[in-house]
């Protein structure tokens, strides 16, 4: 009977602990960092291919050629492009972990769990530098989206030609990189509808799949952009948190030096009366 009593209470304290340890869990910041870890991984993933896919496009059907040397041109642009994906998808990682512990930090569920703690100044200054921050990096992901919308634009303007060539028999319309600043002026590297080229690039996975991932990467530069909006609300209800816990850490020092002058001045009065008696 004793052993089923003690297995009861250890249960119950087992849920207790879970129970408070989910409840020390920021909610808005852990739904801010899931959102922001798939908008960048869709993005960074579904744009690294859909350049890939750029590339096979261009030089199986546009015959455009990698230039000699170290010249700046379009597959030179793809590859710095890869380059920057790699170091947004690595540095995203990190800021989302330090945000994520900074919402630990600031959130009223770790003060019911250890306690009172102490706001510093360092501290106040470290959630003023991640709203800051995140601001900037909103703006960023911003122009990162209108940035991806582009080749949306043009994937799909060709994805629309390719699906309407019935329409356009006999159009004399062709598809000239020159007019994207692909390839320079000087070389002529134009698709025209009813030729052999277009339908096979028409017909071909490439130009379907590259739209697409595109597509797929402008959705998740949106959602990055969300996610940093998500963060700027909690940081800011964080640091509103934290200029208030500082005010009432304030007045409690003020309140507990005065009570404690008070405590003093009344036992030197107690030690005077007892002098003047004795």
């Amino acid at each position: 009977m004793e052993e089923d009593m003690d297995e009861g209470q250890t249960q119950k304290g087992c849920m207790e602990c879970c129970l408070k340890c989910l409840g020390g869990i920021p909610y808005p910041s852990l739904i801010a960092t899931i959102l922001l870890y798939a908008g960048v991984a869709l993005f960074c993933g579904c744009g690294h291919e859909a350049l890939s896919g750029t590339v096979t496009i261009l030089q199986n059907y546009f015959e455009v050629i990698r230039g000699p040397g170290d010249g700046l041109d379009v597959f030179t642009i793809i590859d710095i492009i890869k380059y920057v994906i790699y170091g947004i998808a690595s540095a995203f990682f990190v800021y989302g972990i330090l945000l994520m512990v900074e919402g630990f930090f600031t959130s009223g569920a770790i003060k019911d769990l250890y306690g009172d703690f102490k706001i510093t100044t360092c501290g106040r200054c470290v959630s003023a530098w991640f709203i800051m921050l995140t601001y900037i990096f909103m703006l960023a992901w911003l122009g990162v989206t209108a940035f991806t919308s582009l080749p949306v634009f043009m994937y799909f303007n060709i994805w629309t030609i390719c699906q309407n060539t019935t329409v356009l028999e006999g159009a004399s319309l062709c598809l000239d990189p020159r007019q994207f600043g692909v390839v320079p002026i000087g070389e002529e590297k134009t698709v025209c509808v009813g030729s052999e080229k277009f339908y096979k690039m028409c017909e071909s996975n490439e130009l379907d799949m590259t739209f697409h991932l595109f597509v797929c990467a402008l959705a998740g530069a949106g959602a990055a952009v969300i996610a940093m909006i998500h963060y700027l609300m909690v940081l800011s209800a964080n640091w509103a948190y934290v200029k208030d816990a500082c005010k009432m850490q304030k007045y409690e020092d003020c309140k507990s030096k005065e009570e404690q002058e008070l405590h003093d001045i009344h036992s030197t009065r107690s030690k005077e009366r007892l002098n003047a008696y004795t």
